[in-house]
C-alpha cells in the first residue's frame, strides 16, 4: 500500500471543503485573509517597520494598516521606505488574490442559487392553496376555472408540481391563459410521487389536491403512487386531505380507493366521457348542458340547508325559487339523491341541491307568483326505445365502454356498424360484442376520412353517427384533423341527400371545436374540457362527485332533452313555472330548455339555457326542447 503524503492529505481535505459549496469557500478565504493580515501586522510590529519619517507602530495599528492595503491596493501608492513598501506590497498582492477569489466564489454562489430558484426547488410558503400534481393539457382549463371560482377570495393561489421545467410551465400558463383574474400560479419542478419533491409543494397546508394523470406510460400506476405518497407520508397532517384524481382503467379503481379511502374522489375519465357520448348521441346538446353545470362561469351547483323548507315536500321546494333550480337533496346523513320522490318531506339537516348563479343567489322566494297556464299543459308519454341503427367511425380506448353503455338505452334488434382505419381493432370489436343484450355489431376496416368509403356506407340510413378520434394511434392535432375531414364528408352527404342526420363527434382540443362548427354536427364532446371542468368543481366541493355520479348512472335519474310538445302546446306564451309543473306531474324536474334556432350559435350557448328565471314569459316552437332530470 502506498504511503499517503502530506500533500495528498491536504489535497483530499481541500477537495472535501470544495464539495461543501460556496459558504465553505468563503469561510476558508476569510481565514486566509485574517492570517495574511495578522502575519503582516506582526512583522511590522516585531521589526519596527514603519513608513519613512514615522514612529514604529503597535501590533493593532500594524494589523489595521495591513487590512487597509488588503482591501484597497491604491493605499500603497504614497508609502515611503523600502522595508515598509515590501511588506505592504506582499500584503496587497495577497489581498488581490484573496479578494478576487472571494468575488468569484460569491458570483458562482449567487449564480448557483439563481439556477436553483429557476429550477423551482424552493419550498412553497402558502396556505389554503389548490395543489395540482402533474402536467397535461387539462391543466389550462383547470387553472382558468379555478381563477373564476377564486374571484371573490383574498389572494387565491394555485401551486403546480410536475416533472417539467419551472420556467417552461410558467411560460405556457401565461401564453394560454389570458385572464388570470386575481389568481397567482406558483410552479415547482419535481416528481409528484417522490416524498422529498412532494414536500416542496406543501401539500400539508393545501385546501385541495388535483392529481392529473400523465399522458404517457402507465398513467394509473403513477396516479396511485402519488395518492400513496400523500396519504401515507410520515409527515402527513392529521386532518383528512381533499384529493381529486383521474383514473383511466376501471380495473384500477378499487386499488386507488383502497389507497386513498375517504380522502380521494376518483373520476373514471373514459367511463365518464363514454357515458356522456352515448347520452349525447341520442339527444344532441347534452354536452353543453353538462358544461353549463360544470363550469364556474354562469350557473353552478350549490348545497344549502334551508330552514324555511323543513316540513315541506320536495315538490314544494322546486317551486320555492324564482331564479334558482332545485335538482335534488343531500340528506342529513350525507347521502345524495337527485330527483327524489316529489312527496318526500324535507327534514332538519337536509340540504337542497340547486343550480344557481352564486351561493348568495340561492334565496327562497317569499312571494311566489307561479302563474301556471293549465290550458297548455299536455301529457304525452315518451316512447319506449325501439331498435336503432348506429354508425361508429373510428376507435379508441373508450369505444368498448360506449358500446356497453349504448346497449342499456336502445331497444332489442339494434344494429351498430364500426368502421376503423386500423384493422388491429377487429378483435376488440369482437370482444365488445360479447354479452350485449340489444345490439349486434359488424366491423369493417376502411379509411374513415376517405370520400369513397363514406359514400359507400349509406350513412343516411342510420339513426345516428358517432365519430371517435384515433387517440391511441396518432397525436392530438392529427386525430382532430382526421375527425374534421370525416365530419366534412358527412355534412356533404347530408346536403346532397337533403336529410338531417344526428352526428356526435369527439374532439380533443377545445380550440378545434370552433373550426368544426362549419361541419354543422349536432354536438361535440371535448373530452379533456369536460374532465377538467369536473375536476375543478369537485376540488371546490367534495359532495359534487356524488351528484355527477348520480346524474351519469344509467340506473338513476339522468339529464334528458325532450320535445317541448310532450309537456306544453307550442306557440303559446307562458312562464317556465308551467313547464316545471308539467314535468313535476311525471316525477321529473325541468331545469332548462334549448332553443333549436340557436343550436349552432356559440354566442348563445348553442341554444341551451339552464336555470332560467321562472316568471319570464316565453314562447316555444315545436322544435325546441325541454331539459329535464328524469328516470327515463
Amino acid at each position: 500500500m502506498n504511503k499517503i503524503t502530506l500533500g495528498g492529505k491536504l489535497r483530499y481535505k481541500f477537495d472535501n471543503l470544495m464539495s461543501k459549496g460556496p459558504i465553505a469557500m468563503i469561510g476558508l478565504l476569510a481565514v486566509l485573509s485574517f492570517l495574511v493580515v495578522l502575519i503582516a501586522g506582526t512583522i511590522l510590529w516585531a521589526f519596527h517597520i514603519a513608513p519613512e519619517g514615522e514612529e514604529p507602530m503597535g501590533i493593532i495599528e500594524g494589523v489595521w494598516v495591513s487590512l487597509m492595503r488588503t482591501l484597497d491596493s491604491g493605499t500603497m501608492g504614497g508609502d515611503m521606505g523600502w522595508g515598509f513598501r515590501i511588506v505592504a506590497f506582499m500584503v496587497t498582492l495577497g489581498g488581490i488574490f484573496i479578494i478576487s477569489t472571494l468575488i468569484g466564489v460569491l458570483g458562482s454562489g449567487i449564480e448557483g442559487k439563481l439556477e436553483e430558484m429557476r429550477k423551482g426547488r424552493s419550498f412553497v410558503i402558502e396556505q389554503d392553496h389548490t395543489l395540482i400534481l402533474g402536467w397535461s393539457s387539462k391543466v389550462f382549463t383547470i387553472i382558468s376555472e379555478l381563477a373564476i371560482a377564486g374571484e371573490n377570495q383574498k389572494k387565491p393561489r394555485i401551486v403546480i408540481l410536475a416533472n417539467k421545467d419551472k420556467v417552461e410551465m410558467e411560460d405556457e400558463v401565461r401564453d394560454k391563459i389570458a385572464d388570470m383574474k386575481n389568481m397567482k400560479v406558483i410552479c415547482r419542478s419535481g416528481s409528484p410521487n417522490d416524498l422529498t419533491d412532494l414536500e416542496i409543494s406543501n401539500p400539508f397546508q393545501s385546501k385541495s389536491i388535483i392529481i392529473l394523470a400523465p399522458e404517457e406510460g402507465n398513467a394509473d400506476s403513477q396516479t396511485i403512487k402519488t395518492i400513496l405518497a400523500i396519504t401515507n407520508n410520515p409527515k402527513r397532517r392529521a386532518e383528512p386531505y381533499h384529493i381529486v384524481a383521474e383514473i383511466k382503467d376501471k380495473k384500477n379503481l378499487e386499488v386507488a380507493h383502497m389507497v386513498g379511502k375517504d380522502e380521494v374522489e376518483l373520476i373514471l375519465t373514459d367511463d365518464v366521457i363514454s357515458r356522456i357520448m352515448v347520452q349525447t348521441s341520442r339527444q344532441s346538446g347534452l354536452s353543453m348542458v353538462y358544461q353549463e353545470l360544470m363550469d364556474f362561469d354562469g350557473a353552478e351547483i350549490y348545497f344549502k340547508e334551508e330552514k324555511q323548507l323543513v316540513g315541506k315536500t320536495f315538490a314544494d321546494a322546486i317551486f320555492s325559487y324564482e331564479d334558482s333550480t332545485v335538482m335534488g337533496l343531500e340528506f342529513a346523513d350525507g347521502r345524495v339523491k337527485i330527483n327524489p320522490p316529489m312527496d318526500y318531506v324535507i327534514q332538519t339537516g337536509d340540504k337542497v341541491i340547486a343550480i344557481t348563479e352564486d351561493d348568495d343567489t340561492l334565496i327562497v322566494n317569499k312571494n311566489p307568483n307561479f302563474n301556471i297556464n293549465e290550458d297548455i299543459i299536455v301529457n304525452l308519454s315518451s316512447e319506449k326505445p325501439g331498435a336503432e341503427r348506429t354508425l361508429l367511425l373510428g376507435w379508441n380506448q373508450r369505444a368498448q365502454i360506449i358500446i356497453r353503455e349504448l346497449d342499456n338505452y336502445v331497444g332489442q334488434g339494434s344494429y351498430m356498424k364500426v368502421v376503423s382505419t386500423f384493422d388491429k381493432y377487429a378483435d376488440e370489436v369482437k370482444e365488445a360484442s360479447k354479452g350485449l343484450k340489444n345490439i349486434s355489431i359488424e366491423f369493417e376496416c376502411a379509411d374513415t376520412t376517405a370520400k369513397d368509403v363514406l359514400d359507400s356506407l349509406n350513412v343516411t340510413k342510420y339513426d345516428s353517427v358517432q365519430v371517435l378520434c384515433y387517440t391511441d394511434d396518432v397525436e392530438m392535432q392529427e386525430a382532430d384533423s382526421n375527425t374534421l375531414i370525416s365530419l366534412l364528408h358527412l355534412r356533404r352527404i347530408c346536403e346532397e341527400e337533403d336529410k338531417d342526420l344526428k352526428i356526435v363527434s369527439e374532439m380533443l382540443d377545445i380550440r378545434n371545436r370552433d373550426l368544426a362548427e362549419v361541419t354543422k354536427a349536432d354536438d361535440f364532446i371535448v373530452s379533456d374540457k369536460l374532465i377538467s371542468l369536473m375536476m375543478s368543481q369537485v376540488s371546490e366541493n367534495k359532495s359534487l362527485m356524488d351528484v355527477f355520479e348520480d346524474l351519469m348512472d344509467s340506473e338513476g335519474s339522468e339529464i334528458y332533452l325532450k320535445p317541448i310538445t310532450n309537456y306544453i302546446k307550442a306557440g303559446e306564451k307562458t312562464s317556465f313555472y308551467t313547464l316545471l309543473e308539467s314535468a313535476k306531474r311525471r316525477g321529473e324536474i325541468a331545469i332548462g330548455y334549448r332553443i333549436q334556432a340557436n343550436a349552432h350559435d356559440s354566442e348563445n350557448a348553442y341554444g341551451v339555457k339552464v336555470s332560467p328565471v321562472k316568471s319570464e314569459q316565453l314562447t316555444f316552437t315545436a322544435e325546441d326542447r325541454i331539459i329535464v332530470i328524469a328516470e327515463d
